[in-house]
């Protein structure tokens, strides 16, 4: 595929640009050269249980230097449409400290318990107990109802494969009888928008979405008229997304190949 017409890039982070708390081979290269030849980029994840602050300092010490306005995450996006269409709506957070500090920093009131909460936000919890599964059951079962910062069912870790939100969605539903009034995450519009408005007025068509898994990352892409291309350093494989209903643009080893091949195509245009 030429890649001419792509001016920014949109990126996702687990399996794509790291594995747990390692960088994968070649990523860190890859996002200095786009800063190099000054592309413009965001990063784009599901991740709801960090809070920007938290993303940015893990991808420091990997050696990825970058603002936080270049980091979206789903409980960004949670927050932003909690302000806009509830606001001074009080949550209840359920979900790693990232989530609470995400929404805290932007003014998202937080409920003194469970039961005086209008919202009950769920995102990945990687420490969760049985009490703080309880608090959550009580918000809902006290009329809260229920936002998911996504709801993937998996993501890539240093040891294999992880379970991801989409568990503790899973025990707060069947448990309660309710069902999820909002999913934030990717392929969400909220997610593509706010990726699209960091990139400083980029269309979608002069955008790629790059990443490792088919239904959140290709399906984004798909869905909001951007150019693909699927990374197999996460949940893929090439025999998958050869069979995929939705193929990817591009296929690649891996973040690196992608860039290499886009700076080689930039530089023979001149």
């Amino acid at each position: 595929m030429e890649l001419n017409h792509i001016k920014g890039f949109i990126i996702d982070l687990d399996g794509t640009v790291y594995a747990g708390q390692h960088a994968l081979a070649g990523a860190v290269e890859a996002v200095r050269k786009l800063q190099q030849y000054n592309i413009p980029f965001v990063f784009l994840s599901n991740r709801g249980n960090y809070s920007r602050k938290m993303c940015q300092e893990k991808l420091s010490k990997m050696g990825i230097e970058v603002p936080q306005h270049a980091i979206v995450l789903s409980s960004t996006v949670t927050a932003h449409f909690l302000q806009q269409h509830y606001t001074g709506e009080a949550v209840w957070p359920f979900g790693d400290s990232g989530l609470e500090e995400e929404l805290r920093s932007h003014h998202i009131p937080i409920a003194d318990v469970p039961e005086s909460a209008r919202w009950l936000v769920i995102t990945l919890h990687e420490s969760l107990t049985y009490r703080e599964l309880n608090l959550a059951f009580r918000a809902v079962r006290n009329g809260a109802s229920i936002i998911a910062t996504n709801n993937d069912r998996m993501f890539p870790g240093e040891e294999g494969d992880c379970i991801d939100v989409a568990g503790m969605i899973g025990a707060i539903v069947h448990a309660t009888g309710e069902s999820v009034a909002h999913v934030m995450g990717k392929p969400s519009a909220l997610m593509a928008h706010t990726a699209l408005a960091a990139l400083d007025g980029l269309q979608a068509e002069q955008c790629v979405v790059v990443g490792d898994s088919l239904g959140s990352d290709i399906g984004l892409g798909k869905q909001h008229g951007m150019a693909t291309a699927l990374v197999l350093t996460g949940n893929t494989t090439r025999e998958q997304a050869l069979a995929y209903e939705h193929q990817p643009d591009l296929i690649c080893d891996d973040l690196k190949q992608l860039v290499d091949h886009y700076i080689e195509q930039l530089n023979e245009r001149g």
